[in-house]
């Protein structure tokens, strides 16, 4: 493993695990103004509403009146706001803190092998509680499925290179084999010498219906649902989804395909909230928390990049939730449209605004609220 060195937030030294994890621990490193603290965690005066970092020069709060967060992101979450006294310094601790979780990445994607919570912690000079709250803020994951959709990604990349299935597990970090098998299934959406052959030995059926907002194809494995695309021309959807599936055999459709195909054209026409199909789709960690939680916005109803972000624990992660939504390959079964701009304002949409505007409007007029 490289002897990369994670350096702590400024102003921070390396703490023993529990040492600013209680209330008492960090009642007493604010009342000493203990600047090792800083980075750990801020307090907040509810009688001024504003928030600081542990050895902050302003005058002392009474105890009734603070309160503990671990980041001034949840502080700010919560309606505080930042000290003007410690707010220079608790941005360079906010970017000393961004680039401690970039080396904690490049830690994680250069090592032969994940490296544990408590390494990583201990080479930021972080109890590993602290650091994994930190990593889960910052990239929207925890570490642990930081380093599991790295080794897929790397598991992927092997495949589509064409080595084997043995080569690329254990060239992506896998230590057995087992372990890979065991994360195929949520890391690949089909097995994975079918993924490395473009599908070879799936079975996907696939069929294209005409609606009002023009044509729809669906495409699923014996699993799920694996493709929903909207647009103008049949001919180049098919083309793309045989494409993209290359080596799969495509084959007409059952009984069964046919009314889930039926589903999928009613939702275009009259939305239902009860449209819940099962799916067979690749996705990297952020991707899946992103998608999941499209999933659970309501019918009728629309929420804000800025939104969802700060839902899956990432808020500053507005833009990587606008490129997940990119790459949904499932439009309406995972309903990227209602995401929004925050104050409601439309924004691009991968099957063309006009499509988003529509679909909005048939879904109701709750659509149109601000979803700031």
């Amino acid at each position: 493993m490289p002897s990369t060195s994670l350096a702590a937030p400024t102003g921070t030294k390396p703490a023993c695990p529990d040492r600013f994890t209680s209330t008492a621990a960090r009642w007493e490193a604010v009342r000493t103004r203990d600047a090792a603290a800083d980075g750990h965690f801020v307090y907040a005066v509810k009688t001024t509403g504003i928030y600081c970092r542990p050895s902050c020069p302003s005058r002392p709060a009474k105890r009734q009146n603070v309160t503990f967060f671990d980041t001034a992101e949840d502080a700010a979450a919560a309606g505080f706001r930042p000290c003007k006294r410690c707010g220079r310094d608790s941005d360079k601790a906010a970017q000393a803190r961004r680039a401690m979780i970039a080396r904690a990445c490049r830690m994680i994607e250069t090592a032969e092998t994940p490296p544990t919570l408590a390494r990583l912690a201990a080479e930021a000079g972080l109890s590993p509680h602290h650091f994994h709250r930190l990593f889960k803020q910052a990239m929207g994951v925890t570490p642990k499925a930081y380093a599991a959709s790295h080794r897929s990604h790397r598991m992927r990349d092997g495949l589509t290179a064409g080595a084997s299935v043995t080569d690329a597990l254990y060239d992506a970090g896998y230590n057995a084999a087992s372990r890979f098998y065991a994360e195929a299934d949520s890391t690949l959406g089909m097995k994975p010498a079918s993924y490395g052959r473009g599908g070879k030995g799936a079975r996907i059926r696939f069929a294209v219906g005409e609606t009002s907002l023009g044509a729809v194809l669906v495409a699923a494995t014996d699993r799920g649902v694996c493709a929903i695309e909207l647009g103008d021309d049949a001919a180049t959807l098919v083309d793309a989804v045989q494409a993209r599936f290359h080596a799969a055999d495509f084959i007409g459709g059952d009984a069964g395909f046919d009314r889930l195909v039926a589903r999928v054209l009613a939702q275009v026409e009259q939305p239902e909230a009860a449209f819940d199909l099962p799916l067979d789709i690749e996705a990297t960690a952020f991707q899946a928390r992103v998608w999941q939680a499209l999933r659970k916005i309501p019918l009728g109803s629309t929420a804000s990049y800025a939104e969802i972000a700060r839902q899956i624990g990432a808020p500053r992660a507005s833009r990587a939730v606008a490129g997940a939504c990119a790459a949904n390959p499932v439009a309406l079964a995972v309903p990227c449209h209602r995401v929004v701009r925050t104050g409601g304002a439309l924004s691009g949409y991968r099957w063309g605004v006009d499509r988003k505007k529509t679909l909005l409007e048939r879904e109701g007029p709750a659509s149109d609220s601000d979803a700031s």
